[in-house]
């Protein structure tokens, strides 16, 4: 059976979204695993609403980052401010010191802000002014991105790319879904606030039980074998790296643990083996113009490679 813990959180997300498990799924995984994710959806999809609303459940500190093409380094880490009175340069702290950063449409900056935003993802800390300053804990990323077709946008440097866990997809709801949404917003009624269900000594326990999930050799080995499966099609330029396989196999742990057992089964790889690998994946150009995306490509892994 679901831990308690979680499934308040998953209850108080209930309260505030409707449908969206996959998402809530895909966050408490990211928050197991103390990693990033990137979501893709269209506008309009509560987006927003969830990971502002999933921070609250959990007593985090939130920000939303609107990444725009004249954006700067400063306007995310901060900058040295003068001050006449004293005479001395002062430290301003920039939005990334939260807890929960939501960037929105993250690559519309500039690569000076992605190269900021990158070591902040990746070593939790950022360089301001030869200073090195470590950000708060947990600290976790969610990012919307923009297709790469449309104007003045710039595409992620591969390392940035790699550096988030999972791609979640975020689809149109079913119709009776959209109409409870409607039904919810449009109510004279004011919607109570995301409710604080979850402390910080509950989130490391949890954290904790989850990095003693028992993953069976037979099922990493399985997990490495659908990413090195994944470089070997002629259809792809490029595959999985070995980054992909370690969080493959966490991704899986997470998801033991949401399903409430102390072992990871190869179903947990399975379901959990799109997210991590679609963002991971480039097709050759080819391949693309035959209308292949990376979707097929993860599903065709998953029939071919043997399951332990």
């Amino acid at each position: 059976m679901v831990s308690d813990p979680i499934e308040r959180v998953r209850k108080e997300m209930g309260r505030i979204l409707v449908g969206q498990d996959g998402l809530v799924n895909g966050l408490l995984i990211a928050l197991l695993c103390h990693r990033h994710v990137l979501v893709e959806g269209v506008p309009g999809l509560a987006k927003t609403t969830a990971v502002r609303s999933f921070a609250g459940v959990l007593g985090l500190s939130f920000r939303r980052l609107q990444f725009t093409p004249d954006l700067l380094p400063a306007d995310l880490i901060g900058t040295q401010v003068y001050e006449p009175a004293s005479g001395e340069f002062r430290l301003h702290r920039g939005p990334i010191f939260r807890h929960v950063v939501l960037v929105d449409e993250i690559n519309r900056a500039p690569a000076k802000v992605q190269s900021a935003l990158l070591e902040a993802m990746e070593e939790r800390q950022v360089t301001l002014a030869g200073e090195t300053l470590a950000l708060p804990e947990p600290f976790l990323v969610m990012a919307t991105q923009n297709p790469v077709e449309q104007e003045g946008v710039y595409p992620l440097p591969e390392a940035q790319v790699d550096r988030f866990m999972m791609k979640l997809r975020v689809e149109y709801p079913p119709e009776d879904d959209e109409l409870r949404i409607v039904q919810r917003r449009t109510s004279p009624e004011r919607a109570e606030p995301p409710q604080l269900v979850l402390s910080a000594e509950q989130i490391e326990a949890l954290r904790a039980r989850t990095r003693q999930v028992h993953v069976e050799p037979l099922l990493a080995a399985y997990a490495v074998a659908l990413v090195r499966a994944s470089r070997e099609p002629a259809s792809v330029s490029l595959g999985g790296s070995p980054r992909a396989s370690i969080y493959l196999v966490e991704a899986a742990r997470a998801r033991a643990l949401l399903e409430g057992r102390d072992f990871a089964l190869p179903e947990d790889v399975k379901q959990v083996a799109p997210d991590v690998l679609r963002h991971r994946l480039r097709l050759t150009y080819e391949a693309e113009a035959e209308g292949r995306t990376a979707e097929d490509l993860i599903a065709q892994l998953l029939q071919q490679v043997p399951t332990p």
